[in-house]
């Protein structure tokens, strides 16, 4: 195994979380992820307050670390946020970017492109959250930058479902998400506002139900001619 640094750990433990696999609400072995990490105690204690600080886990003085749940009232202020930040993120993306940012960002869109056609689901969110970073550096706002970098942490968790489509249906979702990025890229690069709040809009309405999903599954089959009849012999 070889030598991780902290920043190395760092890197590595955020992806782990943004790909869901450290689950949401994991309580985290400190001893294990020492171990793995060839690294000891102090320093990894160090990388777990950062990740706490970045709102990836939280951290108590008498149960340890643990992943950062995603409970109801952390969802519902989450789907009552994210389109506003997005919506003015794009707008001030375009009146304040650069020309290196938007190279950056066009190449993080071949880079998503290419994980959602492969169907790596995990890659393909971990590329689509860098590409909304990309975006809320463009911003050039501290105070919302601050909040997308915090919504993205859930945004991205619940995606995975969205990038691991289970039917045709679904895989069309997903196409239309690599066009809707080239249009978002096409606004910025021409600095229209508007436009831009709009497509992000649609966006953000072509993933929402999707995401939903993550939170709120089908429910488990039950055999309910199976429980009448029970109910009948009571």
């Amino acid at each position: 195994m070889s030598k991780f640094t902290k920043s190395d750990c760092l890197e590595d433990l955020r992806r782990r979380i943004l790909s869901t696999e450290l689950e949401p609400g994991l309580d985290l072995d400190e001893a294990g992820l020492s171990r793995h990490y060839e690294m000891s105690r102090t320093p990894l204690r160090e990388v777990l307050q950062r990740l706490q600080g970045e709102g990836f886990v939280v951290m108590s003085e008498n149960r340890g670390a643990k992943v950062a749940s995603m409970d109801i009232s952390v969802l519902r202020t989450f789907f009552q946020t994210a389109p506003m930040i997005y919506a003015n993120i794009a707008r001030l993306a375009c009146e304040n970017r650069t020309g290196q940012q938007l190279d950056t960002l066009k190449d993080t869109q071949t880079r998503f492109a290419k994980a959602t056609q492969s169907s790596d689901g995990a890659e393909a969110a971990l590329a689509n959250h860098r590409f909304h970073a990309i975006i809320g550096e463009m911003a050039h706002n501290t105070y919302l930058l601050a909040s997308l970098a915090r919504l993205q942490i859930d945004h991205t968790r619940m995606s995975q479902t969205f990038y691991r489509p289970a039917a045709p249906s679904e895989t069309m979702l997903v196409l239309k998400a690599i066009e809707q990025h080239d249009a978002m890229i096409a606004a910025i690069e021409a600095r229209e506002g508007a436009l831009a709040i709009d497509l992000t809009l649609q966006h953000w309405d072509l993933s929402r139900d999707r995401m939903e999903r993550f939170v709120r599954p089908d429910p488990l089959p039950v055999d309910v001619i199976s429980l009448k009849d029970r109910t009948h012999a009571i």
